[in-house]
């Protein structure tokens, strides 16, 4: 064989993956987005997504194609985009939440599927194993399983009364099923007597909340695409009732609950756009481990705290006063936020507290920024005109969990 000959093979062979698959007779790949509630939630999220793949090279309408569907919180709806994009002969299909991830691992086991943000992957049967995924699936889990009991014993530490707990999830989303059952035991050995909410659509929403006037104390919902579309009905209603409630992610917090505590949402589907990148680049799903969050993050909304009536003078790491920062700035008006390393089942008893708070405290390290004018572990971040002003603290994990 000539040596031009060679070359010419061998770097056909290279290219192979992307071009045979997206790239022949001129076709861009495309990329195939399932967005499980509507383009203005998802927005802060795909945005981040978007601009992700642009620095990994591939420019929308230049170098990809995006294909954005919206299922609006309809569950039958999932099913059918995911057909529409087997049909479109898309490269991949991109979306979170257990049900969307199921609906399209049923329609195809051909085409790579990757899901920014699952609950329990493993669990609902999603992948083989979070190392050797296996199939035509891999993604990212947000572990909220596994951080159902410590979301349990933050809302206890926020409200100290906490005797009756409800629980409201979709029936129809199989993470937030699991997630509602392991919070349903947790709460069960604390002693807590627990309340079940089932929510199948928007109009079981208001009757199921109102139920809860003078039965419960606080409110924990099991998050799905449902849920997130519906999340400031929630909130105004359970603020109504003087409920205090808690989520897996800020978005909740923003949208007016008391509390949420979970991973960062936005760097999730910003790393989702490096999956998509290998994927378009020729890598296997079956390959690409999926990953978990090793950074969670706990919002607490002030604004919220004061409506409903619930001190938090004394709230935050180590009894540190999170209120007492309103002299500062922060990314979000009327925030106190934390942020800290995931420490796996009850490690914070081993510290000899019974304090989660403290627990996250000696799991990291806070980070003072050189000019604070304070010689506290406060952080303060630039201020924003007009904007109402927040506490935070900044950390970072000594050790990486096991």
């Amino acid at each position: 064989m000539k040596r031009r000959e060679f070359i010419t093979l061998f770097g056909g062979a290279a290219a192979w993956p992307l071009a045979a698959r997206a790239q022949h007779a001129g076709k861009l790949p495309t990329i195939g987005l399932l967005g499980p509630t509507t383009a203005s939630a998802m927005a802060p999220w795909i945005a981040v997504f978007v601009q992700r793949l642009r620095e990994l090279g591939w420019i929308e309408g230049r170098t990809v194609v995006i294909e954005y569907r919206w299922a609006e919180a309809r569950s039958e709806r999932f099913a059918e985009i995911a057909a529409e994009f087997v049909k479109l002969k898309v490269d991949v299909i991109v979306t979170y939440a257990s049900a969307p991830v199921l609906a399209a691992k049923q329609a195809t086991t051909l085409v790579p599927i990757v899901f920014a943000a699952q609950m329990d992957p493993v669990g609902v049967g999603v992948v083989a194993s979070l190392a050797h995924p296996g199939g035509n699936v891999t993604g990212l889990s947000i572990q909220t399983t596994d951080t159902a009991d410590k979301r349990l014993e933050l809302l206890r530490e926020a409200v100290s009364n906490l005797a009756r707990l409800a629980v409201m999830a979709n029936p129809g989303a199989p993470g937030a099923l699991l997630e509602m059952h392991e919070v349903q035991e947790a709460a069960r050995k604390l002693g807590l007597k627990v309340t079940t909410l089932e929510i199948r659509r928007t109009d079981d929403i208001a009757p199921a909340i109102a139920a809860l006037k003078d039965h419960a104390d606080a409110l924990y919902v099991a998050t799905d695409p449902l849920v997130f579309t519906n999340r400031i009905r929630i909130n105004t209603l359970a603020q109504d009732l003087g409920l205090p409630t808690i989520y897996g992610s800020r978005e909740y917090v923003e949208a007016g609950a008391l509390m949420s505590y979970g991973p960062n949402f936005a760097d999730l589907f910003r790393r989702a756009a490096e999956y998509v990148d290998k994927s378009l680049r020729g890598t296997k799903p079956a390959d690409i481990p999926v990953e978990q969050p090793t950074k969670f993050d706990l919002f607490i909304n002030l604004k919220t705290a004061k409506a409903i009536g619930l001190q938090i003078g004394s709230f935050g790491p180590a009894g540190r006063d999170a209120s007492a920062t309103s002299a500062g700035c922060g990314p979000e008006p009327g925030f106190a936020t934390f942020s800290s390393t995931h420490r796996t089942g009850n490690d914070y008893k081993r510290h000899g507290t019974t304090s989660l708070f403290a627990a996250l405290d000696i799991a990291t390290d806070v980070t003072v920024p050189p000019n604070s004018a304070s010689s506290s572990t406060r952080s303060r971040l630039p201020c924003r005109t007009g904007s109402t002003s927040i506490s935070s603290w900044t950390t970072t994990p000594r050790t990486r969990p096991r």
